[in-house]
């Protein structure tokens, strides 16, 4: 068994999800994903939405053209289905799925009841695919009008747009590309690879494949931080266990100190899991220096974060205005390895608003730089020629921020 430091194993943890080192940003937004192996999906848009921001944090000023063809392309390089929460996948895990597609089929229900519709869904995608909701008759209806209670996000779809969302669920369907942020439907024997589809693997064998690709994605990890990766549990979670304990998903255990003891595993045994090749050499190299997602895979586990970052974070977006306490879609921001403070972006025109800046406690002159260099590089690749302050969290270190931020680096 290995043991790590704390600052060991953070500085694995940068190196596999590719902050550190130039060897991990070779080969652009594919390769990308594929060393992550799920990038988180969401709706809010800022700078840009998060699944561009998850490359930009990584690669720096990459092209959104780029970042579009690698997630949405034609023959298909990537899909969107269920991993962390509603994430976009490298191809090649199609077949890795096939557990969770089963699952949903027996369980027949997630957050609807499936409507009678659905065969009649399935049939139009067969005879005139690829689709929008759109095309297939609307995402949303006013159940309020009908007396329901239930209203927001998920309980006011159409009967289309369940049925659709179910044949994605199942493995019917599948979303390879998007048109104006909506999903294009397609049946899946058309756009995923016959060689992928021709594929039948076991319960076991997806989650013991997904538990290495989790692993190998994270560095290190605990127990907690594989399943919510995966978001296994309940009989899944015993497969993920197995794989552990046989070694047959490829991780190795490893003690960090500081990290919580594994639950039953004693004070001095093993308390995380290891990709072996992450702990071969010491990880060098220069560290990004970027502002990041709430929903990027390095932090988007909050116990995750502050274990390994000293990080307490939760998404503002959806806190009335007057809790919030970083702002709206306050993004903490990487510098050196370490979260060195957050930004509340926003834009005008063709400027890059900083709504509030906060540092983390112990902030230094260098760490007021990073800061300004930060956001320098964000309204660049963002298209803005000009970066403006309001709020400082930091009095003792508004002035130096602003002076900072005042000399133009490009």
């Amino acid at each position: 068994m290995t043991d790590l430091t704390a600052d060991e194993a953070r500085r694995i943890i940068l190196r596999a999800q590719g902050f550190l080192g130039a060897a991990a940003r070779g080969g652009g937004v594919p390769a990308m994903l594929r060393r992550v192996g799920a990038v988180q999906l969401d709706t809010i848009s800022v700078l840009a939405r998060s699944h561009e921001l998850v490359a930009y944090a990584r690669l720096g000023a990459v092209g959104r053209d780029a970042v579009e063809r690698a997630y949405w392309d034609s023959p298909a390089r990537a899909f969107e289905y269920w991993c962390h929460a509603a994430c976009v996948l490298p191809i090649e895990q199609w077949p890795l799925y096939d557990f969770r597609r089963r699952a949903f089929r027996e369980r027949r229900f997630r957050w609807h009841e499936v409507p009678p519709v659905v065969d009649k869904v399935l049939e139009q995608v067969r005879s005139d695919g690829p689709l929008t909701t759109a095309d297939i008759g609307g995402s949303r209806v006013d159940r309020r009008a009908s007396g329901s209670t239930q209203a927001g996000e998920w309980w006011d779809w159409s009967d289309t747009k369940i049925a659709i969302e179910w044949l994605l669920d199942i493995g019917e369907v599948v979303c390879t590309r998007r048109a104006g942020w909506r999903r294009v439907y397609e049946l899946a024997e058309r756009a995923v690879p016959a060689e992928l589809l021709g594929r039948d693997l076991s319960d076991a064998e997806c989650v013991t494949r997904l538990t290495g690709i989790a692993g190998r994605a994270l560095g290190v990890a605990t127990r907690a931080d594989l399943a919510d990766f995966t978001r296994v549990r309940g009989a899944h979670g015993a497969l993920l266990d197995e794989a552990l304990r046989s070694g047959a998903a490829g991780l190795v255990p490893v003690r960090v100190s500081g990290w919580p003891a594994r639950r039953g595993g004693g004070a001095g045994g093993p308390n995380a899991w290891a990709d072996p090749a992450a702990l071969d050499g010491e990880p060098r190299g220069r560290h990004r220096t970027t502002p990041l997602s709430p929903f990027d895979s390095l932090i988007w586990e909050r116990a995750r974060a502050e274990r390994v970052f000293g990080l307490s974070h939760r998404l503002e977006a959806y806190v009335p205005r007057d809790k919030r306490v970083h702002g709206y879609f306050a993004m903490p921001v990487l510098a050196g390895g370490r979260i060195i403070g957050r930004v509340d972006p926003a834009r005008e025109g063709a400027t890059l608003v900083a709504r509030q800046v906060g540092f983390e406690p112990g902030a230094r002159a260098r760490d007021v730089t990073a800061m300004s260099d930060a956001l320098w590089e964000a309204a660049s690749w963002a298209g803005c020629a000009d970066v403006r302050v309001e709020r400082v969290g930091a009095p003792e270190l508004e002035a130096p921020l602003r002076a900072a931020v005042a000399r133009d680096p490009r």
